[in-house]
């Protein structure tokens, strides 16, 4: 009997494939002196309370202070964690992550007299300190943020209140989060060999992506089955969590809780309501696809279950790391030199820890801290999908790095609603290059049905999503009533609609908003559509204007967070305020659909 093939443990993988952690910190003893600076500066920040207000230097003294605090906390967080990325069984790793853990909140106590303090400054007088402080340019943005939402600012005491309360408003996502992975059980069915296998939701979507349409179905039914056990008190969570939502918007006096929640990164509403309009009217270029994939797939019936299965059959790219860092750099030749050069210091010094490793946290992510270069984290398979993943992760990583060089610490942190540009575009320009490049047909339509999957995954499922918490919210502001029965009802309709005439609308599809755990932070899955959407918009236009392009797009990734994420955009060349970049996306989509159906068909 062959034995099976174990995982490195962390000191058996090769330097050359681990990212450089040191370079953060360099022992363990940098990190305990930065620590202890902390903690002596803790006082210190107390000590300027009362005292912000009182001139502009006074501001600027008091700012600079709490940056430094913030900039070394999230130092030393970043450290810890990533440390223990690399091997969570690695108790020192644990204990240094909740010493971080710990110390921030610290921080966080410290510093919460800062935002009510700046508030009590009559805005003219802010302003004046603006005006004639020069060393308060780097604080501008995050002083005018503050200013422009304290209509919706209340009383010292009464922020006091709703801070107190936040404990009991997160309940409902707490319950909700203990019962979906925690209490929930599934059953077992039988794989593709005939075997009994325990169903979870981290297998469910290697089920339905299975050739077998029995395991699928099975899968799919099994999950639902077991949701609808536990459907009335996951309406009443959900039901809690909105009214919780509507709550908060009335008392910061917002006129609805989607206006509260765009606020935060002040982008208006309009944005929300295009996204969904200019989905509505390219719903015929989804059709087509649900059409191709039943034409495809050989079927009489398309069901809810044979949306993720593979329509492209039995191709084989094995593409090694070291290829796949090649690849990746030419598909990204378009955005110039410069962003190549980065990229190859990123591969060659210490930025990416790319392979499993026993302990090792799964997936992928970029992180870091202000101080030093981003870093990747992989857990890299050579095939398709880990070569897209490193364009991805690469993208959020040269973001950060430009941002980080270009602006200082409080001006650095792009907003989530820019987040998945960087990485999107990378993508985007990959695949582009691969279809370009490849000369296999078979390869070139497994290409286009990962970007064609990737699309629909991210514009349309999210956009159904958005609108989903559009309707349910608008109707508990309404005053009715919010039960399993009527969330099961919007969201039937809305699979229907989104799906078309020749999608089955299975019974149980109708339950999956009780599974989808982003409802518990409302309003946030629109971010994840309208990103994609101004990534196909910006390598549109890379690859047809070339230079004038790249440039602007260069100086958004330079930004960060020096201004508010739609007016970013916009300097880039993409108006979010508009349907067009939206519909830029959606036509690509179809030709994308096209291109297919002529490989396929």
């Amino acid at each position: 009997m062959t034995e099976a093939k174990r995982l490195p443990k962390r000191n058996e993988v090769p330097e050359d494939l681990k990212w450089r952690l040191e370079d953060i910190y360099s022992t363990q003893a940098a990190w305990e002196e930065d620590f202890r600076q902390v903690k002596d500066m803790l006082p210190r920040i107390s000590s300027v309370r009362g005292t912000l207000g009182q001139s502009g230097d006074s501001l600027k003294q008091g700012l600079d202070l709490v940056a430094r605090g913030a900039q070394k906390v999230e130092k030393l967080f970043v450290y810890a964690r990533m440390k223990k990325d690399e091997d969570n069984g690695n108790s020192e790793a644990q204990a240094l992550e909740e010493r971080a853990q710990a110390l921030m909140v610290e921080y966080e106590s410290a510093v919460s007299f800062v935002v009510p303090e700046i508030l009590s400054i009559p805005q003219e007088t802010l302003d004046k300190y603006l005006a004639e402080n020069k060393g308060l340019e780097e604080y501008d943005h995050y002083l005018r943020d503050i200013s422009r939402r304290r209509v919706h600012t209340l009383s010292a005491s009464e922020e006091m209140i709703l801070a107190m309360a936040g404990e009991v408003a997160a309940a409902p996502g707490n319950i909700y989060t203990m019962l979906n992975n925690a209490d929930m059980r599934f059953p077992t069915i039988r794989d593709e060999n005939g075997n009994e296998v325990e169903l979870t939701k981290g297998s469910y979507i290697q089920f339905m992506e299975s050739r077998d349409r029995r395991v699928r179905q099975d899968a799919f039914r099994a999950l639902y089955s077991t949701y609808r056990k536990q459907i009335n008190t996951i309406a009443s969570t959900l039901s809690s969590s909105i009214k919780k939502d509507i709550f908060y918007a009335r008392v910061r006096k917002y006129n609805t809780d989607l206006e509260a929640s765009l606020d935060d990164e002040n982008v208006p509403v309009a944005v929300y309501d295009n996204l969904i309009e200019t989905v509505h009217s390219h719903l015929p270029a989804m059709y087509k696809y649900v059409s191709l994939r039943k034409r495809a797939l050989g079927v009489d019936e398309l069901h809810m279950y044979d949306v993720y299965v593979p329509i492209v059959k039995d191709v084989e790219m094995k593409i090694p790391y070291s290829e796949a860092k090649e690849i990746v750099a030419e598909g990204l030749k378009p955005l110039g030199d410069d962003y190549i050069a980065i990229l190859r210091e990123g591969y060659q010094n210490g930025w990416i820890d790319v392979v499993e490793n026993e302990g090792k946290t799964g997936g992928a992510y970029s992180w870091g801290c202000y101080d030093t270069h981003p870093y990747v984290l992989l857990n890299h398979h050579d095939n398709v999908d880990s070569t897209f993943t490193l364009a991805h992760e690469m993208g959020h990583a040269i973001h950060s790095y430009l941002s980080n060089k270009n602006q200082p610490y409080m001006k650095a942190e792009y907003k989530i609603f820019v987040a998945e540009v960087a990485s999107t575009l990378n993508e985007i320009l990959l695949t582009e290059h691969l279809l370009a490049t490849l000369k296999d047909p078979r390869q070139k339509a497994y290409i286009i049905n990962h970007y064609l999957e990737q699309f629909r995954g991210t514009v349309y499922r999210q956009t159904m999503f958005a609108e989903f918490e559009k309707l349910v919210h608008g109707m508990a502001e309404a005053g009715k009533p919010l039960t399993a029965e009527t969330f099961t009802s919007v969201y039937r309709d809305l699979n229907a609609k989104y799906f078309g005439s020749e999608m089955v609308i299975d019974e149980e599809i109708g339950l999956e908003w009780a599974r989808i755990p982003h409802f518990y932070r409302s309003f946030y899955v629109y971010k994840y559509a309208t990103g994609f959407c101004a990534a196909a918009a910006l390598a549109g236009r890379i690859l047809k204007e070339g230079k004038p392009a790249v440039e602007r797009y260069i100086r958004f990734l330079s930004s960060g967070g020096s201004d508010y994420p739609v007016n970013l955009l916009k300097a880039a060349g993409v108006d979010m305020t508009t349907s067009e970049p939206v519909s830029e996306a959606l036509k690509a989509f179809s030709d994308m659909v096209d291109r297919l159906e002529s490989l396929l068909l």
